[in-house]
């Protein structure tokens, strides 16, 4: 069985930075960005870092995210709600909007 290897690349002018990493370590690839970051000697910024990063987690949660259709779970509710509320309708003694004064 062969471990599959992430790939993040960076191009600056002449300089390249590209990161591999699998999945395992993904944590370490993070903390990696920020000690580029940190290092003056390098032109690699907090902003790359931040970009860089949130490649990394979008990829991540596309992979953690369940297809929609073998999700058991229903949402309770449909937004936005067909037409207007009308909370005349609604039993005024379970309403405390004095909690939100």
């Amino acid at each position: 069985m062969t471990e599959e290897i992430n790939v993040l690349a960076l191009v600056k002018g002449e300089e390249r930075y590209v990161f591999l990493f699998s999945d395992q370590r993904r944590a370490e690839a993070l903390r990696t960005l920020g000690r580029y970051a940190s290092n003056p000697e390098l032109s690699f910024t907090w902003y790359d870092a931040a970009v860089l990063s949130q490649k990394i987690r979008a990829q991540a949660a596309d992979q953690d995210e369940p297809v929609a259709s073998e999700s058991s779970v229903k949402p309770r509710f449909e937004f936005p709600a067909n037409g207007p509320i009308d909370i005349g309708s609604l039993d005024s003694d379970h309403l405390d909007f004095d909690e939100f004064s």
